[in-house]
């Protein structure tokens, strides 16, 4: 059995409703696992230090889970253009994944939620691609021929799945942003399956 990482950070829900998505769009594929985590709120050491397990949803992300992965599917909400700190903290910690190579050629998508329409989506979801073509993934995005992408009045893109939470920063999800990331997390499954039986030729 493969599996797929699903790895985000969410405030408001939104994000961690798409990853849900995406989640059931690895599992659409038979023989492929979907495995959620999240990553822990960066705090000022004024603060205290973070919890080491969080207190409700998915389990804290290790170097292990991105290690013992065929595949990421990383996602964030929108910070300016830019992915949250406390994504590219973790991010910024996978140095010795990048020195071994071990996330060298594997599939990765990305997704990301923002409150408005032009909040940055596809400048968050191109910064969050940086440091995995970085570490030598295949980045996989959502092609036009999936027909939703010139449709949608919501979110969807062809760099990774998006949701646009609209002035009630609201984090229920629209029917196309729901199948969009399904769709996103299926395709990253399917390459990692493809790329497992070709290794094993």
């Amino acid at each position: 059995m493969s599996e797929i990482l699903v790895l985000y950070y969410s405030r408001s829900g939104a994000t961690a409703g798409l990853a849900r998505h995406v989640c059931r769009g690895i599992e659409s594929v038979s023989g492929v696992a979907a495995r959620l985590r999240t990553v822990p709120p960066v705090s000022a050491e004024n603060e205290g230090p973070v919890k080491h397990v969080p207190e409700s949803g998915a389990p804290y992300a290790t170097l292990a889970d991105l290690r013992e992965t065929q595949g990421l599917v990383l996602g964030s909400p929108t910070r300016f253009g830019n992915m949250a700190a406390p994504l590219k903290y973790f991010l910024d910690g996978t140095s010795s994944l990048w020195l071994d190579g071990g996330l060298a050629g594997k599939p990765a998508g990305v997704f990301t939620s923002t409150q408005t329409q032009h909040g940055g989506q596809e400048s968050t979801l191109l910064s969050m691609m940086l440091p995995l073509i970085h570490h030598g993934m295949y980045i996989v995005g959502i092609p036009f021929t999936e027909r939703l992408l010139s449709t949608t009045r919501t979110g969807g893109s062809p760099y990774g799945a998006s949701h646009v939470a609209g002035h009630d920063a609201g984090p229920q999800l629209s029917d196309d942003e729901k199948h969009l990331a399904q769709i996103l997390g299926k395709r990253v499954a399917e390459l990692a399956l493809t790329l497992s039986r070709a290794s094993r030729r």
